[in-house]
C-alpha cells in the first residue's frame, strides 16, 4: 500500500510539473536570448532592455511558429506569465529601499496618485461613454495605462473576471504604446531642455518618466537612455506607482462587488481579490531596507529577478496575438492611444504643477 501511494504521488508530481517544462524552456530560451541581446552596446544605446526585447521576440514567435508549439508549451508559458511574473515583481523589491522611495518625497507620491487617478478615470469615461466598450475592457486598458502595464492588467483580471481576449488586447496596447515611449521620452527630454516645461534636471525628468510610462522595463529603458540619474529617479517613482496597485485593486474589488450586490439585489458582495504579490513586494522592500543582505547576494537576486521577468515578458509576448487585436477593432487602440497622449501631456502638467507647489 505504501509503495502504491509513493508511486501515485511520484506520478502525480511528474504529471503536474513535467507538463510545465516545455513552456518554461521556451520562455527561458527567449529570455536568455533577450538578455544576451540587451547586453549589446547598440541595444543599450537605443534603450532596448532585456525585458522589452523579450516581449518583442515573444510577439514575433507568438504570431508565427508558436501556434504549433502551444499544445505542448501552453501550460509552462501560462505559468511563466502568471506565477513567474508575480515572483519577479516580488523580487524587484530587492532593488529598492524605503530610503530610496523617500527620495521622491511627498511630491513624487502626489504625482503618482494624481496620474493614476486621472488616467484611470479618463479610461472609464472614454471607454464606456465615448467608445462604448465593455466595462471590463475599459478597466483592463485603464489599469495597464495608469499603473504598471501588463502586470496591472493581469493582476486586475481576477478582480473583473475578464475574458482572455480582453486581457490580450489590453496587454498588447501596453506593449505598443510603452515601446513607443522608450524612443519618444529621450526626445522629449531634449526638447524640454529648450522648452523648460518640466525641471531641467535628469532627476525631475526621471520622475516624469516613472509617473507616466507603462511598464517597469520600459521605464528603465527610457530612463537609462537619458542617464543613470534619470533612471534611478524613474524607477523609484515607478515602483511607488506599482505599490499603489494594491490599494487600487482592493478599492476596485469593493466597488465592483457593491455594484453586483445592487444589480443582483441579494445583498451579497463579491469576494475581494486581494493582490498578494503586491503586498509581499512591499514586505520585501521593507526587508531590503534593513540592509541585512550583503551586496553580492542582492546582486545575485537581482540577476535572478531579471531572468524571471524576462521569462514572464517572453510568455506575454507569445500569447499576444495580432488576430485578437484585429477582432477587437480599432476602439481599444484608440482608447489606449488617447490615454498615452494624456500620460504625456497631462502627466507633464501634473508634474509641473505639483513640483511647483512643493518647491
Amino acid at each position: 500500500m505504501s509503495s502504491l501511494s509513493t508511486t501515485t504521488n511520484t506520478t502525480s508530481f511528474s504529471d503536474r510539473y513535467g507538463r510545465l517544462l516545455p513552456g518554461l524552456l521556451l520562455s527561458g530560451i527567449i529570455a536568455w536570448g533577450a538578455i544576451a541581446l540587451g547586453k549589446l552596446a547598440w541595444m543599450q544605446s537605443h534603450g532596448m532592455s532585456a525585458l522589452t526585447l523579450a516581449i518583442m521576440l515573444g510577439i514575433v514567435l507568438g504570431n508565427s511558429v508558436y501556434a504549433r508549439l502551444a499544445p505542448t508549451c501552453g501550460a509552462g508559458v501560462a505559468f511563466s506569465k502568471q506565477t513567474l511574473l508575480r515572483l519577479g515583481i516580488i523580487l524587484y523589491g530587492f532593488r529598492l529601499t524605503f530610503q530610496d522611495i523617500g527620495q521622491v518625497g511627498l511630491a513624487g507620491i502626489a504625482i503618482d496618485a494624481l496620474v493614476l487617478a486621472s488616467t484611470f478615470g479618463l479610461a472609464m469615461f472614454l471607454g464606456t461613454r465615448v467608445f462604448k466598450l465593455e466595462r471590463n475592457s475599459a478597466i483592463l486598458i485603464g489599469a495597464g495605462s495608469s499603473i504598471c502595464g501588463a502586470a496591472a492588467v493581469m493582476a486586475t483580471e481576477p478582480v473583473v473576471k475578464g475574458r482572455s481576449e480582453d486581457v490580450t488586447v489590453a496587454v498588447s496596447t501596453v506593449v505598443v504604446f510603452g515601446t513607443i515611449a522608450i524612443f519618444l521620452y529621450p526626445l522629449l527630454y531634449r526638447w524640454n531642455l529648450d522648452w523648460h516645461v518640466l525641471g531641467a534636471t535628469p532627476t525631475a525628468f526621471g520622475v516624469y518618466i516613472g509617473s507616466t510610462v507603462h511598464e517597469v522595463a520600459q521605464v528603465v529603458a527610457a530612463g537609462k537612455s537619458i542617464g543613470q540619474e534619470a533612471a534611478n529617479a524613474a524607477v523609484i517613482t515607478k515602483m511607488v506607482r506599482v505599490m499603489m496597485l494594491a490599494p487600487f485593486l482592493v478599492i476596485l474589488s469593493a466597488v465592483l462587488a457593491r455594484g453586483k450586490s445592487k444589480a443582483g439585489g441579494n445583498g451579497k458582495a463579491a469576494k475581494l481579490a486581494i493582490p498578494w504579490f503586491a503586498f509581499i513586494f512591499i514586505a520585501v522592500v521593507a526587508f531590503n531596507s534593513l540592509g541585512w543582505l550583503a551586496s553580492p547576494v542582492v546582486a545575485a537576486v537581482n540577476d535572478i529577478d531579471t531572468a524571471l521577468l524576462a521569462m514572464a515578458m517572453a510568455a506575454l509576448g507569445l500569447t499576444t496575438h495580432m488576430s485578437a487585436i484585429r477582432r477587437a477593432g480599432i476602439k481599444p487602440l484608440l482608447l489606449a492611444g488617447l490615454l498615452f497622449c494624456w500620460l504625456i501631456a497631462g502627466g507633464a502638467a501634473i508634474n509641473h504643477v505639483v513640483a511647483s507647489l512643493f518647491a
